[in-house]
């Protein structure tokens, strides 16, 4: 689905234009065209080749989809790949971004994401001196909006985390909190995928040899570099939280089976010790002292009661009960 194709020349915007008159405006000296697409199909993206001679091979990965993140140059023209995660209710959702650009286009097809990117053709259109650096600044602009939208994703990651954490040094040591902590670490491996092979990205456009149309734009993706770098280490710091997070809670459910464990232990004991009393009058021999004494029956139970008394307190005391 097509979702907007504007024209801009020096910074300022034109028109909205029609795809049948991208070549018109493609004449045109310091002009370019910015076209956003939505899950294209086969069709919409042939007539984009056609229009702005884009390379076959990147025409077939933004076909497919399910890219790693990426930079290919082909000639004078960079196609890039870039995953979008989101929020979507207690888990997240992945989507991907391909984007081409040329001297005098650039081109987004956004695949399995809601979050569009009208925020960002505003954000160009009213800086229109960054404009002028043509496309190489909306692959910018589309890069840093794209890395910005992982924080708040991070921040909800280390807000969950802290609340497990809570819940476990409060007793709360369950099965389920294992699973939750191991939904975590996957949507940290989710997040890391996205933003580790972007650094290669950046780093390309920064440093190094960089593409001709991005050469007056270092600065601009050095700082995407070090946002994702950044990302990076609180992500491996989270993951680090969420390794100990795990190791505890499943020594805490150790300590917890080792008390259970302790108490059923005390008491068998005081359940043995009159057992062992009864069971030893209960033999019936003929030749035993104490068949015939009258006190034997309330000293036996004494005896008994006695001995468990003692267990009770040391028990309690070794905190076995």
């Amino acid at each position: 689905m097509l979702v907007n194709c504007v024209a801009y020349q020096r910074g300022q915007k034109l028109s909205d234009i029609p795809l049948s008159e991208v070549r018109t405006h493609l004449d045109r000296p310091d002009c370019f065209v910015w076209v956003a697409l939505k899950d294209p199909q086969p069709g919409e993206l042939a007539t984009l080749q056609d229009e702005f001679g884009l390379h076959e091979l990147a025409i077939e990965d933004a076909q497919k989809g399910h890219q790693r993140p990426k930079i290919d140059e082909y000639g004078s023209s960079l196609f890039v790949v870039l995953h979008l995660v989101e929020p979507f209710g207690d888990d997240m959702q992945t989507g991907e971004v391909a984007i081409f650009v040329g001297p005098q286009y650039v081109i987004s097809v956004r695949r399995d994401a809601q979050l569009g990117f009208a925020e960002v053709r505003r954000r160009c259109e009213l800086e229109p001196e960054l404009l002028q650096h043509g496309p190489a600044y909306v692959l910018y602009a589309l890069m840093d909006t794209v890395v910005d939208r992982y924080f708040p994703v991070l921040d909800a990651l280390t807000a969950e985390i802290e609340d497990i954490e809570e819940r476990i040094f409060a007793g709360q040591t369950t099965r389920i909190q294992i699973e939750e902590l191991y939904s975590l670490k996957r949507k940290l491996m989710t997040l890391d995928h996205a933003t580790v092979p972007l650094l290669e990205v950046a780093g390309k456009l920064h440093g190094g040899r960089v593409p001709p149309m991005c050469s007056g734009l270092q600065d601009y993706f050095r700082d995407v570099y070090d946002h994702l770098m950044r990302l990076k280490q609180s992500i491996d710091s989270l993951r680090d939280m969420v390794s100990t997070a795990i190791s505890v809670n499943l020594s805490l459910i150790t300590l917890q089976e080792n008390e259970v464990t302790k108490r059923l232990a005390a008491y068998a004991a005081l359940v043995a010790v009159p057992t062992m009393v009864a069971g030893v009058y209960g033999m019936n021999f003929a030749n035993m002292p104490e068949l015939q004494w009258s006190y034997g029956y309330p000293a036996a139970l004494a005896s008994m009661v006695l001995i468990d008394v003692y267990l009770v307190y040391r028990f309690r005391k070794a905190k076995w009960m």
